[in-house]
């Protein structure tokens, strides 16, 4: 099976129905040895690309991962950049806002680790948790310190989206390239990752009775991701919906989508001018003479 990156983008302006969009497709690879076969020749050729980014320095990267528990983000993004220069590329994970963030708005924490020129910067959830965790937990949107008439909760989803949307423009203008990702989870493939995280001592830590108890908001937090999806995927700055039931695939259509959106970019290094070229010649003859 050959990855098409289109059949898992979300057209800008189209409705979502997570029912719709599949958990798992038939696999790129036939066996895990041609998935580890795949994996280094995407992995080979983003740190390629990437060592060309680094050296442009004329556009930053920023990947948005985002899913249910257990859904594989920490591995994916973990196998998918391993060939990657870690002074290129940092990752930031954003949990529950602290009492500073808290006293500005949403969108301030996550602004202030954007990447620069010549960098991939990967947000391990992000602003959008704003608009998922929040929608389904009103509770939390009460204590955040808005002012009383910008509670409406009629109104400050659409707020948020648009919000959301115009700094993706703005940093779409200024140079910044965004690919968002959604680990789509079956419930079911859930259940089993999180007997397995119990069944398997080294995996106990990441489990916790709080995994539990959200999954009895299950189905608000899929209208939840519905609504967003459909409201800021958009042509510049694009959802994709990755199947995640089978990890290997997901990080294979991952990488894809990464490589895609790298190879689009017009990149070259920078060229040596006929003043650096006469530099470089007389520091040859000089190391010449050394030696």
């Amino acid at each position: 099976m050959k990855i098409n990156v289109k059949d898992f983008r979300v057209p800008e302006g189209e409705k979502v129905n997570l029912e719709k969009w599949p958990t798992l497709v038939d696999p790129v690879y036939k066996s895990k040895k041609k998935y580890h076969k795949i994996l280094e020749e995407q992995i080979e050729e983003l740190s390629s690309l990437q060592r060309l980014h680094y050296a442009s320095d004329r556009y930053a990267l920023l990947l948005i991962f985002q899913a249910m528990d257990a859904a594989g983000k920490d591995g994916a993004i973990r196998h998918v950049m391993s060939g990657v220069n870690p002074q290129g590329c940092q990752v930031f994970s954003f949990k529950h806002p602290s009492a500073t963030e808290l006293d500005h708005d949403f969108l301030w924490r996550t602004s202030k680790n954007l990447p620069e020129r010549g960098r991939i910067g990967i947000f391990n959830r992000s602003y959008y948790e704003e608009v998922l965790i929040v929608r389904v937990h009103p509770e939390i949107l009460r204590s955040q310190k808005l002012p009383d008439d910008l509670l409406e909760e009629k109104t400050i989803w659409e707020e948020r989206y648009r919000s959301i949307v115009d700094l993706e423009k703005h940093l779409y203008r200024n140079g910044t390239r965004i690919i968002k990702f959604f680990l789509h989870l079956s419930e079911e493939e859930q259940r089993k990752r999180f007997l397995d995280r119990i069944d398997e001592p080294e995996k106990n830590w990441k489990f916790s009775l709080a995994d539990i108890e959200e999954r009895k908001f299950w189905n608000l937090y899929m209208q939840a991701y519905e609504a967003c999806l459909s409201a800021t995927s958009t042509k510049n700055a694009p959802w994709y919906v990755v199947p995640a039931d089978d990890k290997k695939n997901a990080r294979l259509i991952i990488s894809e989508i990464i490589l895609d959106t790298f190879k689009a970019l017009k990149m070259s290094y920078p060229k040596t001018s006929s003043k650096r070229e006469q530099e470089l010649l007389t520091i040859r003859k000089r190391l010449e003479k050394q030696g």
